[in-house]
């Protein structure tokens, strides 16, 4: 397995060209186009996957308030924003316990890519169960942490402000910055959906606790198993969940607890599901799970219509990343390896070795985002593993 890693670097730096599939170049690609093989839309896309089964690793520079700091302490997880213009950050302290900070991605332009770190004094000796963005006071305002209790501290569901980390004016008061007493949260969601605003969701051990953050009211729904994934759909009043058995279903916000019919959708998969996506049209759902398979469901027939074949898990807790925009998903699989399919067909189109040796404690964490840095960014992924950071860009 080292061996095979070390030499993937090697092609990679060696810069050789990883053709995405066989027989598929750019020449090949223009003339099938012109030729009128391929509409705007396949070309546009086959011509994507060839750009990205070509982008090149460089470290990005982390500058910070405590260089010491960044020498020793390990990257947990990155979560981006949904701008792509700031990275929330768990990190793992050389002390013990976990630090949070907030890379600003705006200043990262080639060919120096250089980000500043925005660090806090919270610190916390809870492990970080799972972590959402939450748009309280505006999109992005907020930070939901779950942590787990630990001896005579229970387990909580904390909001963060993003502005206690990084502040665009000195005067700048920060934001609400509210706990709630949660036992044991495996997973958490930040609603959009005007049904349920400023509510968010947390699974439970059988049980799916939604809090209206604002007025503090609650909703349980119980359920058959512990509840690992979870997303709200931004159109339909609907939040899904994944669990420790395999079932992924819907609760119907309009239903009281445990009103009648409030499980919208039934979905089976033959292992723990770990991730949920749903698309932006809101009638199909990706899910991943820890027998390492990764699905793609119709939500209108409720049957599964593509696998992605390749991931490998068997037990871990790993996110599942879906880019609409680009029509590729993205996951980082037990084995270190980061890998890259196309949405549309299933085909893996990349395959990333970790930049550092293979060690169940150093799973890369990864964001993939068509404007790294905002607006006017270019689109690339991040990779962050022990103390660096790393950018494949395109």
């Amino acid at each position: 397995m080292e061996s095979k890693r070390l030499q993937l670097l090697e092609e990679e730096d060696k810069q050789r060209k990883k053709i995405a599939r066989m027989g598929f170049n750019a020449s090949s690609l223009l003339q099938k186009s012109k030729l009128g093989f391929l509409n705007v839309t396949s070309y546009c896309r086959l011509a994507h996957e060839l750009r990205l089964s070509c982008m090149e690793r460089k470290k990005v520079q982390i500058q910070s308030s405590d260089p010491s700091a960044l020498a020793s302490d390990r990257f947990n997880l990155i979560l981006a924003d949904t701008n792509s213009d700031r990275l929330f950050t768990v990190n793992d302290v050389k002390v013990g316990g976990s630090k949070y900070g907030i890379i600003s991605l705006r200043g990262m332009k080639t060919p120096t890519l250089r980000v500043h770190m925005h660090e806090n004094l919270y610190f916390t000796n809870r492990k970080v169960n799972s972590v959402c963005w939450a748009s309280l006071n505006h999109l992005d305002s907020h930070i939901l942490l779950c942590l787990m209790g630990i001896a005579e501290t229970p387990g909580c569901a904390t909001l963060l402000p993003a502005s206690l980390f990084v502040s665009s004016h000195p005067g700048d008061r920060p934001g609400m910055l509210c706990s709630f007493r949660i036992p044991g949260a495996w997973s958490c969601a930040w609603s959009l959906n005007i049904q349920a605003n400023n509510c968010f969701s947390t699974g439970l051990s059988r049980r799916v606790l939604v809090t209206n953050v604002v007025t503090g009211h609650r909703r349980s729904f119980g359920t058959s198993s512990d509840v690992l994934a979870q997303q709200f759909a931004l159109m339909a009043p609907l939040l899904f969940n994944g669990c420790r058995s395999g079932e992924i279903f819907a609760i119907d916000l309009r239903c009281h607890n445990q009103g009648k019919g409030w499980k919208a959708t039934r979905l089976f998969h033959d292992s723990a599901v770990t991730s949920v996506q749903i698309l932006q049209e809101e009638e199909s759902l990706m899910a991943s799970d820890m027998a390492g398979k990764i699905k793609l469901w119709d939500l209108r027939t409720t049957k599964c219509i593509r696998q992605y074949e390749g991931h490998v898990n068997e037990y871990a807790y790993l996110p599942l990343h879906v880019h609409e925009e680009e029509e590729i998903v993205v996951a980082v699989g037990q084995d270190c390896y980061t890998r890259i399919w196309s949405l549309h067909d299933g085909h893996l189109l990349r395959t990333i070795p970790s930049p550092h040796p293979t060690s169940k404690a150093d799973i890369p964490s990864v964001a993939f985002s068509s404007r790294l840095g905002g607006f006017r960014g270019a689109p690339g992924l991040l990779m962050a593993v022990q103390q660096d950071l790393y950018c494949f860009s395109y």
